[in-house]
């Protein structure tokens, strides 16, 4: 066949695709092209068939963790309103993306309130030409199929809904990238979104890498309390399943209470005595500093042996309007570098988290970030 024929033959087949409406948006999707607009049409996760204009120019997130996907997606500029806790004045900000980009928020028009109480008058008043709806699966301030759906028929604008999320197991880690890749087709940020989630795959395949082949008998036992969970929390609150301890494999003395949050007996956490105690220095906002004070102050945690011989160390809190994904990755660093020195001896768990906090988030946030704690994380705590 001669050239020309096959240039022939090649545009007469783009033009019979381009009229029988065909793409190559993938799985559940289309785009319908017009002569100043086009739309595209998604599966989100709750398997509701949502048409949107395709990219949006302005949207809203509503409810937990959906202006930080879009952080993390590098659209922070396409929001335009907010609800009212990134209008706060916290004493405490435990969101990297509100560290970077707060000030910017913050001057936004509201939307209703956190966790997902939306003003549809309000939202209206705003006009964006797209709605994300998000929330953690299995908690009071979850979303669901029913709840975007009514938010559009009182809107008249696409509602995206999708879990949160977490990286705690297989489930709801594919609900997190689920999320990410939803809300980057409708931003037409489809390439950000699996940079994303490679890095995230990439980051726990280095962390179990250097930890791997340690032996069962010889990986630590750990215990990391005053784990915040919609607010914050004592010595006791746990989480069974946290990530950074799965990851550099040292052995959680609460494994076996589940995945999510948990509390202990105090007693409980007397008798396994862990080699190591981690502390979220999210509790700091507890009167009498919380589980740091407890170490020091209560009768019935006198016996344990991290606190007489100084293995009690500060991460920070990663739980804060739902998963900071930056944050746990960069604890899961600090972790493994005090276990295991000799495994990340090439690793400056500050400097990592800077790395980290800027691919996420587009800025070195760690030291302001730590500060907001004192200072106490990723360093000892003395008692």
């Amino acid at each position: 066949m001669s050239p020309c024929r096959y240039a022939g033959l090649l545009a007469a087949l783009v033009v019979l695709m381009l009229a029988a409406g065909c793409t190559g948006t993938g799985t559940g999707s289309t785009i319908a092209q017009g002569s100043t607009s086009q739309t595209v049409t998604i599966a989100d996760g709750f398997e509701r068939t949502v048409t949107v204009p395709s990219p949006p120019q302005s949207v809203v997130c509503s409810g937990s963790g959906g202006l930080r996907y879009l952080v993390y997606l590098q659209s922070q500029d396409l929001v335009v309103g907010v609800d009212d806790q990134e209008k706060k004045e916290q004493p405490m900000e435990g969101r990297p993306y509100a560290l970077a980009y707060g000030s910017q928020f913050k001057d936004l028009p509201l939307i209703g309130e956190l966790r997902g109480k939306d003003d549809p008058e309000k939202i209206l008043g705003i006009g964006p030409q797209v709605i994300f709806k998000t929330g953690s699966t299995g908690t009071s301030y979850g979303t669901s199929a029913a709840e975007a759906d009514k938010l559009q028929e009182k809107t008249g604008i696409p509602v995206v809904a999708f879990p949160y999320g977490s990286l705690r197991n297989d489930a709801e880690t594919a609900e997190t990238y689920a999320g990410l890749r939803a809300m980057g087709q409708v931003l037409g940020k489809e390439d950000r979104a699996e940079e994303v989630i490679a890095y995230i795959e990439a980051t726990i395949a280095d962390l179990e890498a250097r930890t791997g082949d340690i032996p069962e008998a010889e990986q630590k036992a750990v215990y990391i309390g005053g784990v915040s969970s919609a607010g914050a929390h004592g010595i006791i609150s746990t989480e069974p399943a946290y990530p950074p301890f799965l990851w550099v494999h040292a052995n959680n003395v609460a494994a076996g209470l589940g995945t999510a949050h948990a509390d202990v007996a105090k007693e409980a956490l007397v008798d396994w005595n862990p080699e190591y105690i981690f502390i979220d220095t999210g509790t700091i906002q507890m009167g009498g500093d919380g589980a740091i004070g407890e170490l020091k102050t209560d009768p019935a945690l006198q016996g344990l042996s991290a606190s007489k011989e100084g293995r009690v160390y500060g991460v920070l809190s990663y739980n804060f309007y739902n998963v900071n994904y930056e944050t746990v990755l960069a604890d899961a660093y600090f972790i493994g570098k005090t276990l295991y020195p000799d495994r990340f001896a090439d690793v400056d768990p500050e400097e990592k988290a800077d790395e980290i906090y800027t691919f996420f988030v587009g800025k070195p946030v760690f030291e302001e970030h730590n500060s907001e704690y004192r200072g106490l994380g990723f360093t000892a705590i003395p008692l």
